[in-house]
């Protein structure tokens, strides 16, 4: 079964403000709150999912790619083009805030805040052939990785590590302030611990408590028909890990273009100049054209007109949706020599004396194709 629309999860329309798509949001996050529906597998999936719908709406960008591209442009988990395969921790990270932060309902959300790791961006050049068809990429990247030694606890062993005395573990403090009104209660990130619950006695050699060191990666895309220059790819849990545990950060992939030594693209269109010889546009005859995979023949009819356009349907770039393709625009020039022998000069004088190149848009003259052959042939 596909996914729903992302307006139909959070129940707005196309033109709901972004105030709008906030509120909608946070209606059915605290609808479907996991400490609302404890156990609930069914409510924990439509959680997930109204988060995923709001982080592409809520972004200008996804937003704009989803409204032209469905689901199909944010490319699903397999290749990141959006916000799926977000877990709860990502939710708690990123959203937390919006449905009441810490302890929404008083339930098992209070505790430790979740740290998220930075995003990684890098540049990936594709041949127009790439994008035609679709790849598969593998990219190396230096990036931050948990520590094998301490597995990331930042502690040089377990015994090296102790709950924050004054948080308790729980990584927040709330405090009681008297005001005119009353008692307010606020709840903010222990000062002696940072949020993490844990004070570190004795640090870990490796990664000097940081819980995190700097490793080479290889990590393999899968790189969709019919992208762009400019297009960004996001692939979750690729980029930075976090200090001493959490939400790995993105890796961000820009689509960028190598030039085509003959074909140049316009949206999902291919243009080709042709350049042929006074003889074949007076004549005709055959040439073979490239398109991005091989080469193809087509005719050029007699009396062919500098400036004409002929359109091969289908033999452009794909649609990213993969609805629809474009066409390749073959632009026929004809070629002028800007030097001629005697005789090739005596050819075209003939020509000129007869009167047969004088313009003339509305004559249909089928015998000066015959007449021509006489001098070429």
């Amino acid at each position: 079964m596909g996914k729903r629309d992302y307006y139909e999860v959070l129940e707005v329309s196309k033109e709901a403000t972004k105030a709008e798509i906030k509120k909608a949001y946070r209606k059915q996050a605290l609808k479907f709150h996991p400490d609302k529906n404890p156990g609930d597998k069914k409510s924990e999936e439509n959680f997930k999912e109204a988060a995923e719908a709001y982080e592409v709406l809520s972004n200008d960008e996804k937003k704009s790619r989803y409204d032209r591209y469905g689901h199909a442009g944010m490319g699903g988990a397999s290749n990141g083009f959006g916000g799926a395969g977000m877990t709860m921790d990502d939710i708690f990270s990123s959203f937390g805030d919006i449905f009441g932060g810490f302890g929404a309902f008083g339930g098992g959300r209070q505790g430790r805040r979740v740290n998220k790791g930075s995003n990684l961006r890098v540049k990936v050049k594709l041949t127009l052939k790439e994008i035609a068809f679709g790849t598969d990429k593998k990219i190396k990247v230096n990036k931050y990785d948990t520590c094998n030694s301490c597995r990331g606890t930042g502690a040089a062993d377990s015994s090296s590590s102790s709950t924050c005395s004054t948080c308790h573990g729980s990584g927040h403090v709330t405090r009681l302030t008297n005001t005119m009104l009353g008692q307010m209660q606020t709840t903010s990130v222990c000062p002696s611990c940072g949020g993490e619950g844990k004070i570190i006695t004795k640090k870990c050699t490796s990664c000097y408590g940081e819980g995190i060191v700097q490793k080479e990666e290889i990590i393999k895309i899968n790189i969709p028909a019919g992208v762009g220059k400019g297009m960004q790819m996001t692939v979750g849990g690729k980029g930075n890990v976090p200090r001493r545990g959490g939400v790995n950060g993105d890796l961000l992939v820009v689509i960028d273009e190598e030039e085509h030594p003959e074909l140049i693209r316009e949206g999902n269109d291919l243009i080709y100049n042709l350049f042929i010889s006074i003889p074949d546009a007076i004549l005709g005859t055959h040439v073979e054209v490239p398109t991005v995979d091989n080469n193809v023949k087509i005719k050029i009819d007699p009396g062919t007109q500098p400036g004409k356009i002929l359109r091969l349907r289908g033999k452009g770039l794909p649609e990213v949706n993969g609805y629809g393709r474009g066409d390749l625009l073959v632009n026929v020039n004809v070629w002028i020599p800007k030097s001629m022998n005697k005789e090739e000069l005596k050819i075209f004088e003939k020509f000129k004396e007869s009167g047969s190149f004088t313009p003339n848009p509305d004559k249909n003259d089928k015998g000066f194709f015959d007449r021509m052959r006489g001098y070429f042939e």
